[in-house]
């Protein structure tokens, strides 16, 4: 379906200026145009259009990909009383039994908690044939890392980050996979300061994976 993503603000990631009031039009998994809303809409008139507040950009690479998912262990909301719900290493990861259907579920999980932060590329290589499976399912893009990247793990790309351009995913262009997100943050400062947690909405191939309730 072709549909036009709008907010109030788009960057395009690619060292181009901002465009207040922009828009990204999707159709068959990738960008067939950029810019204003009222132009876009205009070359796009029987589009679907989505709104979403604050800003739109290519979303964010993962770069502690295989740490989050194949050293870490992401509770079942099931598992609250026993073992809480924050992510779970070292000697508690230790005490757990951890069976293949146990780490495919905390994979599955943990790549869900990536795209509710605008997460839109994941680091790898993945040794785990289960992990394996669950990233290539989620239609994440996986990126190939040849050291650990420096600092600690975290589930929010932007932590401790000192540009946004050190995170920022492939630039959004014409002809480009359709890999976006949106954040309730009003400029790159502000989403620097606020964290990929006001994450409003994630997309991978033109798909809507995560919606923020």
């Amino acid at each position: 379906m072709l549909t036009v993503h709008a907010a109030d603000l788009l960057l395009a990631g690619d060292g181009s200026a901002s465009v207040p009031g922009g828009a990204v039009a999707v159709d068959g998994g990738r960008v067939t145009a950029l810019g204003p809303l009222p132009e876009v809409s205009a070359a796009h008139p029987t589009a679907r259009v989505r709104r979403w507040p604050g800003l739109l950009l290519p979303g964010l690479r993962q770069w502690h990909g295989a740490a989050l998912l194949e050293r870490t262990y992401h509770p079942d909301p099931r598992e609250y009383g026993t073992v809480g719900d924050r992510p779970l290493t070292g000697d508690r990861l230790a005490a757990l039994e951890m069976s293949e259907t146990r780490w495919a579920g905390s994979a599955r999980r943990g790549l869900q908690r990536m795209l509710g932060h605008g997460t839109v590329a994941v680091a790898g290589p993945f040794r785990d044939p289960v992990v394996r499976t669950a990233v290539a399912r989620s239609g994440l893009t996986v990126l190939p890392v040849s050291a650990p990247p420096p600092g600690e793990a975290d589930l929010d790309p932007l932590r401790g980050a000192a540009a946004l351009a050190d995170v920022l995913a492939a630039p959004l262009a014409v002809g480009a996979r359709a890999d976006l997100a949106v954040f309730d943050a009003p400029d790159e400062a502000g989403l620097l300061a606020a964290g990929a947690g006001t994450c409003v909405a994630t997309v991978l191939g033109g798909r809507l994976v995560h919606r923020r309730a």
